[in-house]
Order: structure tokens, then C-alpha cells, then sequence
């Protein structure tokens, strides 16, 4: 197979394993109820396995063996009658953006290389074996207890029905929903103006909770902030979210810390009048263009290779 028609194959590839990917994502969001729903989980099945058979023909072990840890842990639900609770979602998120992260990868300029590849699967073994583990213990426990009826709610519990809405984690996840689906449209300003008026409603929603208050306001400054781009906010925003929402339903009183990642991304960039920011980069154009990739965003890359391709043709001129 010659390069050029390798090249199309993996892209190819690459656009189905997206769509793939939205499918798990929007079905791992709301795990609670899709376990429940038969025909949702065997789509999420076939979407995993999908992705294994088409990395196994390329030849990609990596994302081959990832979604079938992931096509495995589904049918262990279809098979078995599980109570998602929010760690179960979380060992699932982790193990999804395992799989998310390896396709960028590959769609990435220097597509999936051999040791990054290794590095993130080495990295993600310990959270597949957790999955495994928690299944297995859900099931188990699940056969050995009998049905009881419900008791009466704790104190925090009580506590948290007090001072949250009805269903608030499903309000926060039908608003997730919306903002997922504005992530996958084009950057605007007016995408971005939507998306924070999501924020101020999500903020609503929990009034009176000020660590959910002060989760929303980081959301809404990183969203504001134009650098970063819709691939790098959404996985973030979207996951702490829903994590902080499933956290609280259970006891309002519990401290919600935005992680280091979402405090960065809402960090205001320095202003022109400030000393601007400086990167090293190798004279090797490899290694250059590799450092220029992590350190501008894509429209910036695109003004650079303007840039590059005017001095490249000013330069032919002169020799």
C-alpha cells in the first residue's frame, strides 16, 4: 500500500473513531440510566468494538487493546445487573479518556508514536485493572445482598435535599448535554457566549452552594478565555462538572476543588504589556515543529505557517 492511500485508510479511521467516541462519551455521562436501557449499552458496545477491529487491521495495538478493555467492561453491564454509583463513572471517564487521548494521538502531525503510545498505556493499566475490580465487586456484592427496602436518609442527605433542587444532578447533565453540543460546533464568539450563559445557569442551580459556585466561576473564566481551544475545554470542563454534580446530590456540604488543569485553563493570559512569553526550541525542524505545536494554539499555527511560507518564498527570490 503506497503512503498516499495509507494516509486516507488512517483518516478514515480517524472520523469514524470520533463519532465512536461521542457515542461512548454521551453514554458513559449518564451511565445511571443507560445501564437500563439495553439498546443505548449495546450501542456503546459496538461502538468500542468498532474502534477495535479498525485500529487491529491498521495495526495499532494501543487504541486495539484500549477499546477492547472498554468493549469488555460493557458487556460485563449487559451481563450483569450493576447500580452505577459516580466511581464507577469516573474509573469509565478515566478509562474513555485513555482512548480519546491515543486517537489525538493519531491524528496529531507526527501521528501515534511508538513510545507515547506505551507511556499512556502504562499510565492507564492501573485504572482498567481498578474498572475490572469494581465491576467485579459490584456484581458480587450485588448477588449477595438481598433487596431491602429504603431507609430513612441520613443526615447529610436530608441536609443536601435542602439545599439543592430536585434532581439536580440530572438538571446539570441535560445542561452538559447542551454544552457538549456547542463544543463540537465551530469556536465563536457567539458559541462562546452561549456557553457561559450555560455557566450562569448551572451557577443557579446550585445557589447557596458555594463550592459549586466557585467550580462554575473557574468554568466560566476558562471558557471566556479565547486561548484555549473547544478539543482542550470540553474533556475538562465536562467531566469535573458532572463528577462535582453526582458528589453533591449525595451531600451538599462536600468541598469541591476545581483541579489544577481547570485553574490553569481559567488563568487570564498576560497582556501586550506585558513581557511576552518565551519558548526553546531545537534546531532540528522535527523538534521544532513539535515545540511550536504544544505551545500555539491552531490559529496561531496557521498565522505561523503564513508566516513561514512568505519567508520561504521572499527567500527563493534572492537565490
Amino acid at each position: 500500500m503506497d503512503s498516499e492511500n495509507q494516509q486516507r485508510i488512517f483518516g478514515y479511521f480517524i472520523e469514524e473513531a470520533k463519532e465512536h467516541l461521542d457515542t461512548l462519551q454521551q453514554g458513559i455521562l449518564n451511565l445511571s440510566s443507560v445501564v437500563q436501557e439495553p439498546e443505548t449499552l449495546n450501542e456503546m458496545f459496538r461502538a468500542a468494538h468498532s474502534v477495535k477491529g479498525g485500529a487491529a487491521m491498521l495495526g495499532l495495538g494501543s487504541i486495539q487493546k484500549t477499546s477492547h478493555q472498554l468493549e469488555d467492561a460493557f458487556k460485563f453491564l449487559q451481563d450483569n445487573d450493576i447500580k452505577v454509583d459516580q466511581k464507577l463513572e469516573t474509573l469509565f471517564l478515566q478509562a474513555y479518556d485513555t482512548l480519546e487521548d491515543l486517537i489525538k494521538k493519531l491524528q496529531g502531525p507526527f501521528g501515534l508514536q511508538e513510545e507515547d503510545a506505551q507511556k499512556t498505556m502504562q499510565a492507564a493499566e492501573p485504572n482498567f485493572a481498578k474498572l475490572q475490580s469494581y465491576l467485579s465487586r459490584l456484581a458480587s456484592s450485588d448477588k449477595k445482598l438481598p433487596k431491602a427496602e429504603p431507609i430513612s436518609p441520613k443526615a447529610n442527605q436530608v441536609k443536601a435535599a435542602s439545599k439543592l433542587p430536585p434532581n439536580f444532578s440530572s438538571q446539570v447533565l441535560e445542561i452538559l448535554k447542551r454544552m457538549l453540543q456547542l463544543f463540537k460546533q465551530q469556536d465563536t464568539p457567539t458559541n462562546r457566549q452561549n456557553l457561559q450563559k450555560l455557566c450562569k445557569r448551572l451557577a443557579q442551580l446550585g445557589v447557596g452552594i458555594k463550592t459549586w459556585k466557585r467550580l462554575v466561576t473557574f468554568t466560566y473564566k476558562a471558557i471566556a478565555n479565547s486561548h484555549n481551544p473547544y478539543p482542550t475545554l470540553a474533556p475538562v470542563v465536562i467531566k469535573e462538572l458532572k463528577q462535582a454534580s453526582d458528589q453533591l446530590q449525595e451531600n451538599a456540604d462536600i468541598v469541591i476543588t476545581p483541579s489544577r488543569e481547570l485553574q490553569k485553563l481559567a488563568a487570564v493570559k498576560p497582556t501586550s504589556n506585558s513581557a511576552p512569553e518565551q519558548i526553546t526550541i531545537k534546531l532540528e525542524p522535527r523538534a521544532a515543529a513539535k515545540a511550536l505545536i504544544q505551545a500555539f494554539d491552531k490559529k496561531q499555527l496557521s498565522q505561523l505557517v503564513k508566516l513561514l511560507v512568505k519567508a520561504t518564498s521572499k527567500s527563493s527570490l534572492l537565490t
